[in-house]
């Protein structure tokens, strides 16, 4: 009986920082100097540890990547999470209590 053969690992398409915002949709395309979802995603892969790979000193990142990224951020709420209390006027002056 033969030993069993191991499956050939498939080559993923990769993308650069720039290629990742782009198919990540968070490129601006009406300003192609707007760089903030390219930080965004650097700052995740150095903080957060967001998934990449890194191969001849750049920075990339494969379609399971972005996928995995897509969905660390899906229902991640951002601000002010609705458990603070709002601030209410006091129905007598301070003046008055005092």
């Amino acid at each position: 009986m033969a030993a069993p053969t191991k499956p050939k690992p498939v080559l993923e398409h990769y993308y650069n920082v720039k290629q990742a915002c782009d198919r990540l949709g968070l490129s601006d395309p009406k300003d192609p100097d707007d760089k903030r979802g390219q930080k965004w995603l650097r700052d995740g892969v150095n903080k957060l540890g967001f998934p990449n790979h890194r191969m001849a000193g750049q920075l990339l990142f494969s379609d399971s990547d972005l996928a995995e990224i897509a969905e660390l951020n899906r229902s991640r709420r951002h601000g002010n999470s609705g458990t603070r209390k709002r601030r209410t006027r006091r129905s007598t002056p301070l003046a008055a209590i005092a």
